[in-house]
């Protein structure tokens, strides 16, 4: 149980100082958050509790093919924001974003990646 709570404490102190970043610069905030901290840490995580190799080599190669599809958020967010205020913007965002993904997973699943 105290790793579990270490793993929460470290991820989650991650998280703020990027936020919190953000508030000072946002070009530092938007490179800190841009960094795959998530997946270095989950990669991390998977390693310390001894995971397979093949298990935390899957999870970075998925990972990249997951990434691909949010891209289009980052550029389509800022102009929803300054139209429908930021929770519509966020919703549309996110609707984009599952769309985009599905997309996606039908464009690749020919080349033998299957994402769904």
């Amino acid at each position: 149980m105290p790793w579990i709570i270490t793993k929460y404490l470290i991820t989650a102190a991650i998280v703020v100082a990027v936020s919190e970043l953000a508030k000072r610069s946002d070009r530092l905030g938007a490179l800190l958050a841009s960094l795959p901290l998530v997946t270095l840490l989950a990669l991390t995580w998977l390693y310390l509790d001894k995971q397979p190799a093949e298990k935390i080599a899957n999870h970075a190669w998925y990972t990249f093919w997951y990434v691909v599809p949010t891209l289009p958020m980052f550029l389509i967010f800022p102009r929803l924001f300054a139209r429908f205020g930021f929770w519509p913007a966020l919703a549309l965002s996110a609707v984009i974003t599952v769309v985009c993904f599905g997309i996606f997973a039908l464009i690749v699943r020919p080349l033998g990646i299957k994402l769904l």
